[in-house]
């Protein structure tokens, strides 16, 4: 089974990747990089390669918006499982450039968001510079004969020859990152796990109460709810939510009763979690 991922090798969402291969039973899995999330979930739509795994949702810097639109509007993908890791982010450079100041700092734009404090504080005046991922900041920095840095993992420092100049600078030591893994296959509502559908619901008071009473008549909890805009006109949104619920019969019959509520409705999936 080839599961795509965002790559090149080193990043977060190898390491998530990985995590995800080794749970998977009966077959051998091999890890595909991509450049771009899109390339991995557009990969996935057309049959390219069987499952992708994706970043979601950051507990620092919450929602991946790119990830969250593109299961909305782009591709028809479900969600198989969510994949949660620890995330250590580390500032790193060429053995060279070690105890010199950074001419720049290179790392992908979520990367850069967790750590937004330590580079303020330490580094004021040094530009930070957004790239596709944070393993791709550290192939920068290697191939650089400038005083180049980058926040990266430790994965990426062996796998580039850098030198770690100090370790965990993202701004809360709790940080986690929220991975999907995505397949063309539909995963169905009438198992244990977690459910999450989008829908948008007609511009009149009361409407969004009177979607999500639903789930308070079913008494399922609402562990998740995001707004993001149609795209087609201002103001106009359509809502994430993610659902808990072990009684799966309650589950079905609250999203069938919400769907019918809803002008606009998607469901994404019903998953497991590895933690």
């Amino acid at each position: 089974m080839k599961i795509g991922y965002l790559g090149p090798e080193g990043t977060f969402s190898q390491l998530a990747a990985q995590k995800y291969a080794d749970s998977v039973t009966g077959c051998e899995c091999e890890l595909v990089p991509f450049a771009k999330i899109a390339d991995v979930l557009k990969a996935v739509d057309c049959g390219e390669i069987d499952e992708g795994v994706v970043p979601f949702e950051n507990s620092i810097e919450g929602t991946v918006n790119f990830t969250i639109d593109s299961l909305i509007f782009d591709v028809n993908l479900f969600i198989k499982s969510e994949i949660v890791i620890p995330i250590t982010h580390n500032l790193m450079t060429r053995p060279e450039s070690t105890g010199k100041r950074p001419a720049k700092i290179f790392s992908h734009p979520q990367s850069l968001g967790q750590c937004r404090k330590y580079l303020e504080e330490k580094f004021p005046d040094v530009e930070t510079v957004q790239v596709l991922s944070n393993s791709e900041a550290a192939r920068i920095v290697k191939e650089s004969d400038e005083d180049y840095f980058a926040v990266s993992t430790e994965s990426a420092a062996k796998i580039y020859g850098l030198s770690i100049v100090e370790k965990g600078i993202q701004d809360k030591r709790h940080n986690e990152t929220r991975f999907l893994a995505v397949t063309k296959e539909d995963t169905g509502t009438m198992k244990q796990g977690k459910t999450s559908v989008v829908f948008s619901i007609d511009h009149k008071p009361g409407a969004l109460y009177r979607a999500l009473d639903i789930l308070s008549i079913w008494d399922i909890n609402l562990s998740k709810i995001e707004s993001r805009p149609m795209k087609d006109h201002l103001g106009t949104y359509i809502f994430y939510i993610d659902l808990e619920c072990d009684n799966v019969y309650d589950r079905r019959d609250a999203l069938k009763m919400l769907e019918r509520k809803t002008s606009f409705y998607k469901h994404l999936g019903t998953y497991n979690i590895l933690k």
